[in-house]
Formats: structure tokens, C-alpha cells, sequence
């Protein structure tokens, strides 16, 4: 079985549920995707890790950084940048914080001493509804003078995340969307 697929069955079985939620955008929905099971998980953490370094490594400009919002993305860039150190391709990650630290350097991105000043980075997330985190996300980094080149998600829930992000000119990369990964849609 190919690495998507092996992905695809944890995220059913450990992060995919059916029922009545309420989700960060303030949505209702008729599903959730816990993607934190996945991605805390030693198996899931590598594939996320493999698959979105293939998306990044795939990307026509060169990316320095991977980063995104706590806590959602801590695993998801961790996975990255140690796939990509043993693949002989290090990206360094960094966090970007939902507030800043408020003592010490007062930052809002931990880890960007390791990014080049100015340089293309990613942002990954695990799971995108309306891209309203994304926006927050991309402000930050490119306030900190980094440029953000490419955004990628585990799951795009299809509900207008891909859409907003597009037309601030932020194309959505998705490793499934809600209809490749449960048939809904």
C-alpha cells in the first residue's frame, strides 16, 4: 500500500467521526476530523511529515521554512523538517504563536533565527474549513518579512477555505479533501 492510502486508513480510523460539531470557524457540521490523533501518532506524524516534504520539495521555487499555528501545526512541522533532514534536504520549522510571548524577545515565531531573512516558506495545517487560521498565520510571517510560497493541509473540509486563501492569491495544497478522504462532498 503507497503511502497516501496508509495515511488516508489512520485518519479514518483514528481522526474522521461522524455526529453533530461545532467547529473553530463557529460552523456546525455533520463530521469532525480530530487531526491532532493522526498527527500525534508515530506512524501518522512520519506519512504527514512524507507526504507534505513531497508537496514542498514539488513546489517550482525553492521553500527555506516550514511553519504554522500552534498547536495544530507543532506535529506537522516537526514531521516535515525531520523527514526533510533525513532525506538529506533540511527545512528548518518554525511556530507561530495565536499570541505574542510577552516577555523575553516578545515574538510571535519561534524558531525564525533558523530561516533565511526574506526567504519562501510553507504553511501546513491539518485540517482547513474557512482558512480563517491560515490568514492570521500569513499575516504574521510575512509582517516578520518572510514570504509565504506555499500553503498545504492534510485535509481541505471543501467548505471555502481553498477559495478565500486563492483569492488572496494563497492556492490551497491538499493531501485529500473531504470528498477523497470520506466520499462526502
Amino acid at each position: 500500500m503507497d503511502e497516501r492510502n496508509q495515511l488516508k486508513e489512520i485518519l479514518l480510523q483514528k481522526s474522521y467521526r461522524e455526529g453533530s460539531f461545532t467547529l473553530t470557524s463557529g460552523q456546525t457540521s455533520d463530521f469532525y476530523i480530530d487531526g491532532k490523533q493522526t498527527t500525534l501518532s508515530a506512524e501518522g506524524a512520519y506519512l504527514c511529515g512524507r507526504l507534505l516534504f513531497q508537496l514542498i520539495r514539488n513546489h517550482p521555487e525553492r521553500i527555506n521554512g516550514v511553519g504554522g499555528m500552534t498547536l495544530g501545526a507543532d506535529p506537522l512541522v516537526t514531521a516535515v523538517s525531520v523527514v526533510s533532514f533525513l532525506e538529506n534536504d533540511p527545512i528548518p520549522a518554525f511556530i507561530v504563536r495565536k499570541e505574542s510571548k510577552g516577555h523575553g524577545t516578545d515574538n510571535y515565531i519561534e524558531g525564525k533565527n533558523n530561516l533565511e531573512h526574506g526567504g519562501l516558506v510553507a504553511l501546513v495545517e491539518d485540517v482547513v474549513t474557512t482558512g480563517g487560521t491560515l490568514i492570521k498565520v500569513i499575516e504574521r510571517v510575512e509582517n516578520e518579512g518572510f514570504k509565504v510560497g506555499l500553503v498545504a493541509t492534510i485535509v481541505d473540509r471543501q467548505e471555502g477555505g481553498a477559495e478565500i486563501l486563492a483569492a488572496q492569491g494563497y492556492p490551497l495544497a491538499a493531501i485529500f479533501t473531504r470528498e477523497q478522504l470520506a466520499g462526502k462532498g
